[in-house]
């Protein structure tokens, strides 16, 4: 399962190696002075959908989606199994990505840990 890690003042989204083999590429690093926003989503499965953009990557509708997803004007990268419907969305600036969607078992610790950390 994919993990959200501070080091110094960079998050990394590290991938497991089936993660990456999926998604193609490997783990990602953001300053956190790029991070716009930071937030819970409820319900991450929805990204699994097929109408959600063109994906490239490992994409199983309902179930799981490692994948760069892009629609027109917009690009994420979602990290999301059927064991971790519940995400944080880490919106992003002056990235190639304008966001991460990333699957976690407890999102709220990450939250907190993620919110204090940017406002120091």
């Amino acid at each position: 399962m994919a993990q959200l890690e501070i080091e110094n003042d960079q998050l990394i989204l590290k991938l497991t190696k089936a993660e990456k083999l999926e998604a193609v590429h490997g783990d990602l690093h953001v300053s956190f002075s790029q991070i716009k926003d930071i937030e819970i989503i409820n319900n991450a499965l929805e990204m699994t959908d097929i109408r959600t953009g063109f994906k490239i990557g490992m994409r199983v509708p309902g179930r799981a989606s490692v994948a760069t997803v892009v629609r027109p004007g917009h690009k994420m990268f979602v990290v999301v199994h059927h064991d971790t419907p519940r995400a944080i969305r880490v919106t992003l600036k002056d990235n190639k990505y304008d966001e991460w969607i990333v699957g976690l078992s407890n999102p709220e610790s990450i939250l907190a840990t993620l919110k204090s950390k940017q406002s120091t």
